[in-house]
């Protein structure tokens, strides 16, 4: 492209949103040239772990709970994409699914920095200085169960024999399964840890699935009429990837650390850890539509 052209369709862009490109090429004569280390932020980045021990391991435990939510962020980037895009094809779903696979897939995988990349005596002395913060209080993860599936999938079974007919959304977080981590179903008594995420996150969760009513991507997929073979089973890779897969790399984890010598220990956020990180406890499915009942009876085997 000639430089003609290029102050062309630079003067074309900015007379368009009535602006007088002079301003911005007189600014351009003052702009720093950019480089690697200010545009990543990496010394923001490489200060943000801040052990509460000396034991060393600590330093990895939080680094890769911190590359865990860069993951979850880029599949909340994806994931609104898909919502906000005006009209689904299956191309373009192929193409953020295949996305959200592959780092969910990361997720997966880099739980062996966890299992095995930790001193395991180490682990088990400074994690006592984490109580009450858990990966329970993670909130982008809530935001993706939100964004991709109606309320009455995050619901298990006992959950649903609990709720009442024509619930209202704050029926539905007063049963959903993930507040069963944290609370004793029989006294109403509420540990710490998620005393601590409700008083945070709740009512902005509660006001997103609002928002989000007829509006997940659930929803969304009835734009497809007839999907393809492929699509479905790209979907269905996602929603066991996510809601099945992750959930038992993490609990063979937690195993590893709590219970490797039958010690059964608890967990820092107090949660009933062998059963609440089971997916066949929680019992989330995004797109149910495309399991069968057996499939569905057998979630999580």
């Amino acid at each position: 492209m000639s430089q003609e052209n290029i102050i062309e369709k630079i003067n074309k862009k900015y007379q368009e949103i009535g602006e007088n490109p002079d301003t911005y090429l007189n600014g351009l004569l003052q702009a720093k040239p950019i480089n690697y280390w200010d545009y990543i932020e990496v010394e923001t980045l490489l200060s943000l772990q801040r052990p509460r021990t000396d034991f060393k391991d600590e330093e990895i435990f939080i680094l890769y709970h911190q590359v865990t939510e860069l993951m979850l962020k880029l599949m909340v980037h994806e994931i609104k994409q898909i919502l906000e895009e005006d009209s689904l094809t299956e191309e373009f779903l192929m193409s953020k699914f295949s996305r959200l696979n592959r780092y969910t897939e990361m997720l997966i995988n880099s739980f062996d920095i966890m299992k095995d990349g930790m001193d395991y005596d180490d682990y088990n002395t400074f994690r006592a200085t984490l109580a009450p913060a858990s990966g329970f209080q993670s909130v982008q993860f809530r935001y993706i169960e939100l964004y991709c599936t109606q309320l009455e999938n995050l619901i298990n079974d006992e959950g649903k024999k609990r709720i009442g007919d024509n619930p209202t959304v704050e029926d539905y977080f007063e049963h959903i399964y993930w507040k069963d981590a944290g609370m004793n179903r029989k006294t109403g008594k509420k540990t710490l840890t998620l005393k601590q995420f409700e008083d945070k996150y709740l009512d902005g969760l509660i006001s997103l699935a609002k928002k989000m009513k007829g509006k997940t991507i659930q929803d969304r997929l009835q734009d497809i009429e007839s999907p393809s073979e492929e699509l479905q089973n790209k979907l269905r890779e996602f929603d066991h990837l996510y809601n099945v897969a992750w959930p038992l790399v993490h609990l063979q984890t937690a195993q590893h650390y709590l219970d490797k010598k039958g010690e059964n220990k608890a967990a820092t956020g107090g949660s009933e850890w062998k059963k609440y990180l089971h997916p066949k406890f929680q019992q989330r499915k995004f797109f149910p539509n495309l399991w069968t009942d057996n499939e569905k009876t057998n979630w999580g085997d």
